[in-house]
């Protein structure tokens, strides 16, 4: 008989909304409860019988000790609150600066609750992002080989995850190859243990390119205090769980709701710009160009306006650098910074506007977006619903249960992901 609930099992930390999001849709996909708060919670009656709590932080840019002072915050209040499991998540692409924010908020939960060492699995195969050999693949590419390596704010330098942590983490990285990986539990264990002698903490890399190993990872590990990554892994977690304890799935509300949709993206990923310009063939969309923004020749309102005179019209009001590359050309690093909030505050007006005009599905890209937009509507508690893509669920806020929300990374989603989002959460009787 399975162990009856009494306590969050799984904490959730996450450097911004998107990734947040991400992490909530692979724990509820396993049918365990799960909610996503949007910063830490204020409400502590709304966690009862929650298998998983996922809080939502904008770190991934800040100040490294700012990002560690928010990090351990929310640790604390998951701690406070029942959690007995600690999961960092970071982007599958593992981007970072140089000196962090991985790494210092990562040291500062192991030395914070002394545990020994932690998982670094980044992972997600459904999304072509695994680990072999210590080294970070996308599509089957060293990460440092493709165009993350020209990202305008965290540009990858390194393909191997060791690299990439030894400018930003304070220890050693134990890597956990295939062959290793293959062996029972307790050799790996034993291997381990020698690794970690003299070491007062240390990262653990395993291989992970399979779901067979992903079930592997956790077999071995899914007890271990602290794990960070991606999201790859919490889905063997969740399925652990659920072994284990009797755990409540979420209220049944179904992915659709009434009313009119709109999309919003800032994003300029690979990814999303294909599907911004499978978009615009078949229906509106608005390019808002941040240069024009901070010369005061395009407004939220202006655009807002164009929006209205169709409202029976489905619009996408994406950053003109998904289609247009020039328009991301900027003098300097200062430029490019005060380019990407105008966009983000622009995004988040819109989003706002379609609210108070009674817009009740907003489906928006990119993370930074996403956590601007979510800002402004004021929404900090979601239940998961049924997801569009890997990695990307329908939101349904905990207080607001009309409404929809769909929040994305850039490099998730289908070609057709933003006609897909709006079909799947407009009701049936609008179809």
């Amino acid at each position: 008989m399975k162990e009856k609930l009494d306590h969050v099992l799984l904490g959730c930390v996450a450097d911004d909304f998107t990734g947040a999001s991400d992490a909530a849709s692979f724990l509820a996909k396993q049918g365990i409860k799960t909610l996503l708060f949007n910063g830490v919670p204020r409400d502590t009656e709304e966690i009862k019988d929650c298998a998983a709590v996922v809080i939502a932080l904008k770190t991934r840019s800040i100040p490294a000790d700012e990002a560690v002072r928010d990090t351990l915050a929310a640790l604390r209040w998951l701690e406070n609150h029942g959690a007995g499991q600690f999961y960092i998540k970071y982007c599958s692409t593992f981007d970072s600066t140089p000196k962090g924010n991985i790494g210092p908020d990562i040291d500062a939960a192991l030395e914070q609750y002394e545990i020994p060492y932690t998982l670094l699995c980044p992972a997600l195969p459904v999304n072509g992002r695994m680990v072999k050999d210590g080294v970070l693949l996308v599509d089957g590419v060293p990460i440092a080989e493709g165009h993350m390596a020209h990202h305008p704010l965290n540009p990858i330098w390194d393909s191997r995850i060791a690299e990439l942590m030894r400018p930003q983490g304070k220890y050693d990285c134990m890597v956990i190859g295939e062959e290793l990986l293959s062996r029972s539990r307790e050799e790996i264990l034993k291997e381990v243990e020698r690794f970690g002698k003299g070491r007062e903490h240390f990262y653990i890399i395993p291989d992970y390119t399979t779901d067979q190993q992903g079930r592997k990872i956790a077999e071995v590990f899914g007890n271990n205090r602290l794990i960070t990554g991606g999201s790859g892994i919490l889905e063997h977690m969740a399925a652990l769980y659920k072994e284990e304890y009797d755990c409540r799935t979420g209220d049944d509300l179904p992915t659709w709701t009434a009313g009119k949709g709109i999309a919003l993206s800032g994003s300029c990923s690979r990814a999303t710009c294909g599907q911004c310009r499978a978009y615009e063939k078949s229906y509106p969309a608005i390019s808002v160009y941040p240069g024009r923004i901070l010369a005061g020749t395009q407004n939220a309102e202006e655009i807002w306006k164009t929006v209205q005179e169709a409202a029976d019209q489905e619009y996408l009001i994406y950053s003109a650098g998904a289609t247009d590359p020039s328009s991301r050309e900027y003098k300097n690093e200062e430029e490019a910074l005060l380019a990407s909030r105008a966009l983000e505050e622009t995004m988040a007006k819109l989003g706002r506007s379609a609210f108070d005009a009674g817009y009740t599905r907003i489906i928006v890209a990119g993370g930074e977006t996403s956590g601007a937009v979510a800002l402004e509507l004021g929404f900090d508690a979601f239940i998961i619903g049924e997801s569009i893509a890997p990695g990307v669920p329908v939101l349904i806020p905990l207080h607001n249960p009309d409404i929809r929300i769909a929040l994305k990374s850039g490099n998730f989603g289908q070609e057709d992901f933003f006609e897909r989002a709006l079909s799947m959460t407009r009701a049936p009787k609008e179809a």
